[in-house]
């Protein structure tokens, strides 16, 4: 016999059949956009025109256009290169390590999760791009191609090219799993379609799904290939990140804590901005049923373990360096928390330590205003951290005579709107013409969570509920 767990919360709730989930699901790929989405694109799409001109202007004339000088070389590009990359981790942590782990609860959740890593990777390939000044001109030596000035090859000590393996393959084995991920749901969206461009479309997409047992062997398999594959990557991606400045001897870079600090901070990042994402999707498309207080509170909880590991690794540099006895280190975090830039420092760790702690009150971390809300100061905390970290170390150096401040110009921000106006625009156009949920997955546990089964079944079980239980087929 079958037995609900009395105690766990139902995964979906509103007694939702697997007809319903298809429905639900399916509705907001099949209607016409709402006055909402288009306004939301337009807003959108909006910054993403802002921004492009000072995009254009910085290609055009140089990075001279942003607010760098000889002493801070970096500032807005790498911050804002950090942070996206911070974004694109929950993605890959929830669609890859909680499925290695058997969590079920990330089935609801994984799909825009995983689309939101693919749309955050791209803007933060954005930067060393135009870092790069003349992109067209130097973009190709990042790589170790075969070239007519002789054996002349890339740095391979060096971390930042490091970045540029370790984030094209991240990039590319989430894009194939968020895409395999898709392909069943094409196919009940293929099956449903009425025009026969959008019949077309779909087929096209979903490569010939047929729903055999076989297909589905190997769908299953394929995904735990890649799970395997995504799950160090989900480590290793961030950690090279921080060898950008672990390795150099700049005081304030130079130590060993930044590999597993700036992968917690990536997920603490991550999982807050999949909040953010899916708490407006829930309450546009109405998803209350498949997105749960209980999904909401699992992720709460999350960011509360990383939180307090990004809060421990602060306090861990503050007391490393007073016990090294190095006065230059000494001085580059006296400098952060008491120097010119004393705001940003306090400001991130307000956000970024004290903020996460309100979800330990379950009313708190329950509660979907709060989240919300809190989703976005942390998000707003982990910007200014990594803004901390490169600006703060940079500005003052071990030459007293060389210390600069930091002023960002009008470029600076418009390239970050210009970011985010991506974002939103590809995320959005996600949201309507793709299912946000995994149809697939959700109805793979639809029957033993539905708040409509009782806690034990009878054994002999009807065709009709093995119909039922079973994952999306053609006929859907």
């Amino acid at each position: 016999m079958e037995v609900t767990s009395a105690v766990r919360k139902p995964l979906v709730t509103g007694g939702k059949t697997v007809h319903d989930v298809t429905v639900d699901v399916c509705r907001r790929v099949e209607e016409k956009p709402t006055i909402t989405w288009f306004l939301a694109v337009a807003v959108s799409l909006g910054l993403l025109t802002i921004g492009l001109y000072s995009v254009f202007r910085t290609v055009w004339d140089g990075i001279g256009m942003w607010g760098l000088n000889k002493t801070v070389g970096w500032a807005w590009d790498i911050t804002n290169f950090v942070w996206w990359v911070g974004i694109g981790h929950a993605g890959t942590l929830i669609s890859a390590i909680l499925l290695l782990f058997r969590q079920r609860w990330r089935m609801s959740i994984n799909r825009a999760a995983e689309a939101m890593t693919i749309f955050a990777v791209i803007c933060a390939a954005l930067f060393p791009v135009l870092h790069m000044g003349r992109p067209w001109l130097g973009a190709y030596w990042a790589l170790p191609l075969p070239n007519t000035f002789g054996s002349l090859w890339v740095n391979f000590n060096s971390p930042l090219l490091w970045d540029v393996f370790a984030i094209s393959t991240y990039f590319t084995v989430s894009l194939v799993f968020w895409y395999i991920g898709l392909i069943p749901d094409f196919a009940t969206i293929r099956d449903r379609a009425q025009g026969i461009i959008s019949r077309t479309i779909y087929g096209a997409l979903s490569f010939g799904w047929n729903g055999s047992a076989r297909t589905w062997e190997r769908y299953e398999s394929v995904a735990l290939i890649l799970a395997g594959l995504a799950t160090p990557l989900v480590l290793s991606v961030h950690t090279i990140v921080s060898f950008d400045f672990a390795t150099s001897v700049i005081p304030g870079w130079h130590t060993t804590i930044f590999p597993p600090y700036f992968v917690a901070g990536a997920i603490f990042s991550g999982f807050a901005m999949v909040l953010t994402l899916m708490l407006i999707t829930r309450k546009v498309y109405k998803l209350e049923d498949y997105i749960t207080i209980n999904h909401i509170e699992m992720m709460n909880i999350i960011i509360i373990v990383t939180g307090s590991i990004v809060g421990i690794a602060y306090i861990t540099e503050l007391f490393m360096a007073w016990y090294s006895g190095v006065e230059y280190e000494q001085y580059a975090f006296l400098n952060r928390a008491t120097g010119p830039y004393w705001w940003a420092y306090w400001t991130m760790m307000t956000c970024n330590v004290i903020s996460p702690q309100l979800f330990w009150i379950k009313k708190v971390r329950t509660s979907i205003v709060a989240t919300f809300i809190l989703s976005i100061i942390v998000n707003i905390g982990m910007w200014f951290e990594r803004f901390v970290i490169i600006v703060t170390s940079l500005h003052r150096d071990y030459i007293p005579s060389s210390w600069a401040m930091f002023q960002p110009t009008i470029y600076d921000l418009g390239d970050y709107i210009f970011s985010i106006g991506l974002f939103f625009t590809l995320f959005f156009l996600f949201a309507k013409f793709f299912p946000v949920i995994n149809m697939a997955e959700v109805k793979s546990i639809i029957k033993a969570t539905s708040e409509k089964q009782p806690a034990m079944r009878k054994a002999d079980t009807t065709t009709q509920e093995v119909e039922e239980m079973a994952p999306t087929t053609s006929k859907n």
